[in-house]
């Protein structure tokens, strides 16, 4: 998929003012116009309705960079103190008018709205399509980006109304479904398309059959979920029993797998040095080296190792980032987590460091940070000792650049970096600012520097699904069925591939899901959409675990209520207005 995006040329606006158009001003006033048209005559050739299916996958690659999503609030990511106006765990400031909620409930509807016209669009008599096969591809993919926005919707808010068709005039009179038949749904669609999606596909960042495989296994245990809690204990056994079938297909169906060993463009490279110049300037002395022994979870983030197609087993899809395109004008093509998710040991470390140099991670800005639990606490006492807490993976050394700094040179231990002011605010606020960076986020090779670029992006692909979440799954679903044993050994799959000395076993699995969280927090940090997983979860572990873990009090001082779904946007329920919308349980009259 490498530069498809730049040949968009259809978007909802411009099929707007099409279906708006006629031939000229004196047609116009004619009683049939020749050439009027239409949503049924728009669209003349099946690379039109793949333009549409563009949008989709560019759609979903603007999602994917929204910080709230990707867990901002929860107990893995929260804001410096810089930011803390963009905080979305003080509840004195979140109520259903908050401005996110409306848009990322519009977000998932707008690709909703494209899909089903690219549906209706794919099924018109006057497209020629080269084959029957790939017109259920292209049908097959439309599906399943309306599944998807259904599913995500269903985690976050609840039921939701449902929409198959294209609305053509405006309506008042949505009606919510409930949240087990939202999932129905998706489960019904992914299941009409599954076997018209490839199993692999020349070109990366395409939808494959895994990814419908994978998004079956989760909506059947989040829908298992919620029939447990509405005491349909039955529906729920079979619900997870079907999680684990799909999640079966995926890890077991020969095409997958975990990636164990040396992989990609870096394999050959048996020591990672980042130097560390004088003042962080790269023209200046190298003052010191730091040396840093890369492994096969490294090598997943490297750029050209991401795709399937790179040989990446492990990889079932993924966004496409190209740099070309990216020179070339398309501003999305582009992993701005350098600057997004970086630390900024400039500013609040800077008796020590300075620079946005390689040592220091790049031009980072801390738009959102992790969690002392996702930074330390899930990696204390027996579970340290994991690749994935390996220094090349979760960077924690850090050399003095600066030459007036008594560690100039040498390591400065985290105690001097959080702790160096007398003053108690000022090093909470400086943690704030500063901590470990992740190879996701951050490279000792930025692309770019030639050309002007700064170190704030990155420009490799990035995954959307990625096999240890489907075996996460897997073990979740094994759990609510009882199986502790078959959870751990699942959890085990990636802890041994992260070559951890401590394997969990049935004891550690506990009935709050804890360890399938703290799990998710090691293999999937600034990967997964961590609202959806914890609001799917039910009860009160979203809550719970936001008052435990959150890097603010306010946090704790005023969740003082209960929820597990979002609310539904005001204004949602406000235009509405033909047919009542209730409000989500946590959230009336707030």
């Amino acid at each position: 998929m490498k530069r498809y995006y730049k040949s968009l040329r259809i978007t909802l606006f411009g099929i707007t003012l099409l279906l708006g158009s006629c031939e000229s001003d004196k047609n116009l006033l004619t009683e049939v116009p020749p050439t009027f048209y239409t949503i049924d005559n728009v669209f003349s050739t099946a690379s039109q309705v793949d333009q549409v299916l563009v949008t989709l996958y560019s759609q979903l690659r603007s999602i994917w960079g929204n910080n709230v999503l990707r867990g901002n609030g929860t107990d893995m990511i929260d804001v410096p103190s810089i930011r803390k106006s963009s905080a979305f765990n003080d509840y004195g400031n979140i109520s259903p008018d908050r401005s996110e909620f409306y848009s990322i409930y519009s977000g998932w509807y707008l690709m909703i709205s494209r899909a089903n016209l690219a549906i209706h669009a794919a099924n018109q008599p006057q497209i020629p399509w080269p084959s029957e096969s790939e017109k259920a591809y292209s049908i097959a993919q439309a599906r399943f980006f309306r599944a998807f926005a259904y599913l995500n919707l269903a985690e976050l808010f609840g039921g939701v109304p449902i929409v198959k068709e294209i609305v053509t005039e405006p309506r008042y009179d949505f009606q919510r479904a409930s949240r087990v038949d939202t999932y129905q749904f998706v489960i019904d669609e992914l299941l009409a398309i599954e076997n018209n999606l490839p199993e692999t596909t020349v070109q990366g960042g395409r939808l494959v059959r895994g990814a419908a495989q994978h998004t079956l296994s989760r909506a059947c245990l989040a829908q298992g979920i919620q029939l447990t809690a509405e005491g349909n204990t039955g529906a729920a056994q079979k619900a997870f029993n079907q999680s684990i079938a799909y999640a079966d297909k995926v890890i077991n169906g020969g095409i997958f797998g975990l990636m164990k060993s040396r992989f990609g463009a870096r394999a050959k490279e048996t020591s990672v040095t980042i130097n560390v110049y004088k003042n962080g300037v790269t023209t200046n002395e190298i003052v010191n080296k730091v040396n840093f022994t890369p492994n096969v979870f490294w090598d997943l983030f490297q750029e050209s190792n991401v795709n399937y197609q790179d040989g990446n087993k492990e990889s079932i899809w993924t966004l496409q980032v190209d740099y070309a395109a990216y020179r070339a004008g398309d501003n999305n093509s582009v992993l701005p987590y350098a600057r997004n998710f970086g630390p900024v040991f400039r500013d609040y470390a800077k008796d020590h460091f300075t620079g946005t140099a390689e040592d220091l991670g790049g031009r980072g800005i801390a738009g959102v940070i992790p969690t002392w639990y996702a930074r330390d606490l899930i990696y204390e006492g027996k579970w340290a000792n994991d690749m994935r807490n390996s220094d090349i993976v979760f960077r924690r050394i850090f050399i003095a650049n600066v030459p007036s700094s008594p560690y100039y040179g040498k390591v400065v231990p985290w105690e001097v970096i959080y702790n160096g002011s007398t003053n108690a605010t000022t090093n909470q606020i400086n943690q704030s600012l500063v901590f470990p960076i992740s190879c996701k986020i951050a490279t000792d090779k930025f692309t770019g520097l030639a050309d002007g670029e700064n170190r704030s992006n990155l420009f490799r692909d990035d995954y959307f699904i990625r096999l240890s979440e489907t075996v996460l799954q897997r073990a979740e679903a094994k759990q609510r069925l009882g199986d502790k044993n078959g959870a751990a050994a699942d959890i085990n799959l990636l802890r041994e591939r992260a070559q951890c000395s401590y394997l969990v076993t049935a004891a550690d699995v506990d009935d709050q899901f804890n360890l399938i969280l703290d799990e998710r927090a090691r293999e999937l940090l600034y990967e997964e959409f961590r609202w959806n997983t914890l609001l799917r979860m039910g009860g009160t572990i979203a809550v719970d675990r936001i008052r435990k873990y959150a890097f603010w009090p306010e946090a704790k001082v005023t969740l003082t209520f209960n929820y597990n779904l979002w609310p539904i946007p005001n204004t949602v329920i406000d235009t509405n207005k033909d047919v009542k919308m209730a409000q989500n349980e946590g959230w009336k009259g707030r």
